[in-house]
């Protein structure tokens, strides 16, 4: 059974740090792109951030650039996002998310998700 586990969410002041992480079992990820997702109350899952199965390269959405980086390591099958500046608006659940195709910034160009991971940030 294919699992992406998330933790490292919590509680946070703005201008504060956290560092999430994904593990994945189940089988192997050989290939495939890791991403993360986040949900805020009423509003649709958006794209933050995604990496390749080497880890030598990645893309994020403009709204995290330069505060967010994603890594991964392979020989612990798990993928990690580092969130620095967290703002208020960074508020959401984040979700960890594998698929086949590059370059992906949708929902469904993803097959496998996590159960999610809630991130506060307050003012």
């Amino acid at each position: 059974q294919v699992q992406l586990v998330e933790s490292g969410g919590g509680l946070v002041q703005a201008g504060g740090s956290l560092r999430l992480s994904c593990a994945a079992s189940g089988r192997t990820f050989r290939g495939y792109t890791m991403a993360w997702f986040r949900q805020a109350p009423g509003k649709e899952r958006e794209f933050v951030a995604a990496i390749n199965w080497s880890g030598g390269n990645t893309y994020s959405a403009n709204s995290v650039k330069g505060r967010f980086t994603i890594s991964r390591d392979i020989g612990k099958n798990t993928v990690y996002l580092q969130m620095n500046s967290l703002k208020p608006e960074d508020t959401a659940i984040y979700y960890c998310a594998a698929g086949v195709a590059w370059g992906g910034r949708g929902p469904s160009d993803y097959n496998y998700w996590g159960q999610g991971t809630q991130v506060t940030v307050s003012s």
